[in-house]
């Protein structure tokens, strides 16, 4: 018998149909004699309008009591889908956060998963009981109601799948599984049927949005077999030994590994730069320390000295909404001298080309660099790692990069 957690998020519980057609899926799961366990989002918007609710009574907010409003619309959603089960026949039970006991630290907002006491669970699910959990919450060491942050319930799910020693971690979304890029954006872009933990984390955290970033990196460090998927297939036309998504796995289960795998992009990217930076050990790190104390989130980071070799100019990227306040935190808290002008650039994107074949193929960074001159766009910042190259461009050029680079590395569609 297998062992199943699959996760719905808010648009596949959008409304009443919608909830009773995650029902049909989960159906046909029982149906094939799986153990079954669900993780649910709110409906969609729902968070939203609760975290206005909160903001309306009060700007300046309790955070624990925060916690406890937004964690509400998971509440309702996993209500209705175990009655939603119940009507399709099959046996199914709600649980929050708090009653399966998901231990989290106490940041509330952004709490991080400590643990999961899974032995309630496991005890229904033998029985043939659907567990139907809310995601994205959890309950700190004070016993107060804790949310994971935004995507939390794709951290919820993995969490739960590797507690319960889930053969597979199924996601439900609204698309049907990760792309080499944007299909928006390349309509000769292709599902991937199947690409690597490190592959997938570095897409997401460069600007994919399929997966949350920490429920990747969750899922490669307890060796959880995640799958996306469509919630809007019909679940009676799917075939039970190849679902049409796309499974993130270990590598050695990737026969032949691509070159490169996908192109993602971001455009919620700002650049700030530093000029007249004294050269001198210690200055760095006064920097990008009073930017970490103030909880930023840097990026790309290159530093240039000058020709007279006394002063270096450094740039670096922060969210595009982070950009204001990063620049009136600096102007607040730097020592005098420690710079001398501050300039703000909104007008850029991050592209990145991705590839656990790069490890062992030369070249990749050259036809990146290459294909973009070719097109006259200028690179403002490079980043590498071992499996990624990321570019800073002009956001205007953003979709003209992405189509070129996505042809260069062969990724279009026959």
């Amino acid at each position: 018998m297998t062992r199943l957690v699959m996760k719905f998020g808010g648009t596949s519980v959008a409304d009443i149909s919608r909830i009773r057609h995650v029902a049909r899926h989960v159906k046909r799961e029982v149906g094939l004699g799986h153990e079954v366990a669900v993780l649910v989002s709110a409906m969609s918007g729902e968070t939203n309008r609760l975290i206005e609710l909160t903001r309306d009574v009060a700007a300046l907010h309790d955070a624990r009591e925060y916690d406890v409003v937004v964690s509400t619309g998971e509440q309702v959603t996993t209500g209705l889908l175990a009655m939603a089960l119940q009507q399709e026949g099959v046996q199914a039970r709600s649980w929050l956060g708090w009653q399966i006991c998901v231990r989290t630290d106490g940041a509330h907002g952004a709490a991080r998963i400590d643990g999961i006491d899974t032995a309630m669970i496991e005890e229904r699910m033998a029985q043939g009981q659907v567990a139907v959990i809310a995601g994205f919450q959890g309950v700190g060491g004070d016993q107060r109601i804790t949310t994971l942050g935004r995507g939390g319930t794709d951290t919820s799910a993995v969490a739960v799948a590797a507690a319960l020693n889930a053969d597979r971690c199924d996601i439900y979304t609204d698309v049907d599984g990760v792309y080499t890029t944007d299909p928006r954006i390349v309509e000769k872009s292709q599902k991937i049927d199947r690409i690597g933990y490190e592959e997938m984390l570095e897409m997401a955290s460069q600007g994919a949005k399929v997966l949350q970033t920490r429920s990747v990196e969750l899922a490669m460090v307890h060796d959880v077999r995640l799958q996306v998927l469509s919630s809007y297939l019909d679940p009676d036309s799917l075939d039970a030994e190849k679902l049409p998504g796309t499974l993130v796995c270990s590598e050695d289960e990737i026969v032949e590994q691509q070159v490169v795998s996908g192109i993602a992009y971001s455009r919620d990217e700002a650049k700030i730069t530093l000029r007249q930076v004294p050269d001198k050990p210690g200055i760095a790190a006064d920097i990008f320390g009073i930017l970490a104390d103030a909880g930023f989130n840097v990026d790309m980071i290159v530093q240039n000295i000058t020709e007279d070799g006394k002063t270096t100019d450094i740039t670096f990227t922060v969210g595009e909404a982070d950009a204001e306040r990063a620049v009136n935190v600096l102007k607040a808290r730097a020592q005098p001298g420690e710079f001398g002008d501050i300039q703000a650039d909104k007008n850029v994107a991050k592209i990145s080309v991705v590839g656990i074949g790069m490890r062992s193929h030369s070249g990749v960074a050259r036809t990146m660099f290459q294909t973009l001159a070719e097109k006259g766009i200028n690179i403002q910042v490079i980043s590498t790692s071992e499996i990624k190259v990321s570019v800073l461009i002009e956001s205007e050029y953003t979709e003209l990069a992405i189509r070129a680079l996505h042809t260069a590395y062969g990724l279009d569609a026959d």
